[in-house]
């Protein structure tokens, strides 16, 4: 007999354990297991888990119960702020699902679409309030919401608002909410120094848990790297696409630029391809990414900030087609795959430049990413090492790998 708990171990409103049986929800996530008891009892919290492993349900669930068992105020009393609006779309359209048979009312605001559909939805009562930071504070600096009667306020992606350049707009919402008598909840798939220090700032003696090793990469995901001249790999990225028929990939780059620019090469190389950026309105990012959803566009190149918060189910194939400059974003990047239990496959194409990039990820992964050539596509091995970097430890590992690599080493397949 299994000694897994069951939701009727964690919760008690009848209403969400009839939904989450509707919704054929059988088994809690160790995310939910740990952090539901904590929300319930009133803990502040840190809640460290990795994408896809069940974090937004982690802090809905016990928000609607909480929320379900009070008497209805007409109020904001639970505030949810992403970075981001493809987040907010998505823990909004989880907490309708979650609480379809409670009484309570959500409401959704975020840039980019017309404020004056968001200010009617907000004349109307709202329980629970999912924002992005920046369509927040134009609302209540105009007051057509407040949060005086904030009773729980969860930060989901702590450290991607902090990477967005959020802080200031935060400092400012919590202006109008109360500083007394609140429950502050924050979760991240990465922790470091800054996401501690504004813990420190919000939180009220918070309890901390955290599901996977810290800054780990998802266990789901077969993580392989391509050693490849940085002028090669649009042609190798085509040949992977088309030789393993892979669809609904998405392919991340540093820049909006370079996005634009290698999603038309792809298309025009016939491969139907789309640029998934900050700089496109919302109306065509929400039309691309239905498009990719269905199927009808093969591949997405996205940046870090506009992929953070895309739940797309199926997506099995992931490729940093350029490194990020921080090491976390790696971590966040390959999560986009293996969710839910499901394996995923994270491809990095790994140029000789980036090689102090790829070095900084393997100190926060605290192992080392084997590189492997792919016949045709490999690197000229002859070329020089460029004079400033020379003595760095970028470059000294650049050519320890390449003597490891012409010995015919345990990389090459």
């Amino acid at each position: 007999m299994s000694n897994s708990p069951s939701f009727s171990t964690l919760l008690t409103h009848k209403s969400l354990l009839d939904q989450l049986a509707q919704l054929n929800y059988l088994t809690p996530t160790p995310i939910q297991v740990e952090a539901i008891p904590l929300v319930l009892a009133g803990d502040d919290l840190m809640a460290g888990a990795q994408t896809g492993s069940g974090k937004t349900a982690a802090f809905c669930l016990p928000m609607l119960q909480k929320l379900a068992e009070q008497e209805k105020s007409g109020q904001v009393r639970a505030l949810i702020l992403t970075p981001t609006r493809e987040l907010a779309q998505q823990v909004y359209a989880s907490v309708e699902k979650y609480g379809a048979q409670t009484q309570l009312k959500q409401a959704l605001v975020y840039g980019g679409v017309s404020i004056a559909a968001q200010v009617e939805a907000l004349s109307q009562g709202v329980d629970i309030l999912v924002a992005t930071p920046g369509r927040l504070l134009e609302h209540l600096k105009q007051g057509a919401v407040s949060i005086e009667s904030l009773r729980l306020l969860v930060f989901d992606e702590a450290d991607r608002m902090l990477d967005m350049g959020f802080i200031d707009e935060i400092k400012q919402i919590l202006k109008f909410a109360p500083s007394s008598n609140r429950q502050t909840l924050m979760f991240s798939a990465t922790f470091d120094d800054a996401v501690f220090a504004l813990s420190k700032s919000l939180l009220n003696d918070p309890k901390l848990i955290e599901v996977n090793q810290r800054n780990a990469a998802a266990k789901e995901v077969d993580q392989k790297l391509y050693a490849v001249d940085s002028e090669r790999k649009r042609e190798l990225l085509c040949h992977l696409v088309t030789q393993q028929d892979w669809h609904r990939v998405l392919i991340f780059s540093r820049t909006k630029d370079a996005a634009a620019k290698l999603a038309k090469q792809m298309t025009q190389a016939g491969v139907v391809s789309e640029a998934f950026h900050g700089d496109l309105s919302q109306g065509v990012r929400e039309q691309v990414l239905k498009d990719f959803k269905a199927g009808n566009i093969r591949v997405l190149v996205a940046t870090d900030v506009a992929a953070r918060g895309l739940d797309i189910v199926e997506l099995d194939i992931v490729v940093n087609y350029q490194l990020p400059h921080k090491a976390e974003d790696y971590v966040h990047r390959i999560g986009r795959t293996g969710r839910a239990g499901s394996l995923g496959l994270a491809i990095s194409l790994v140029s000789p430049e980036e090689e102090s990039l790829l070095e900084a990820i393997e100190q926060l992964l605290d192992k080392r990413l084997a590189q492997q050539w792919l016949p045709g596509f490999e690197p000229d091995l002859t070329r020089s090492v460029p004079t400033s970097r020379k003595n760095s430890k970028g470059a000294q590992k650049q050519r320890a790998r390449k003597r490891a690599l012409n010995k015919g080493g345990r990389n090459r397949r």
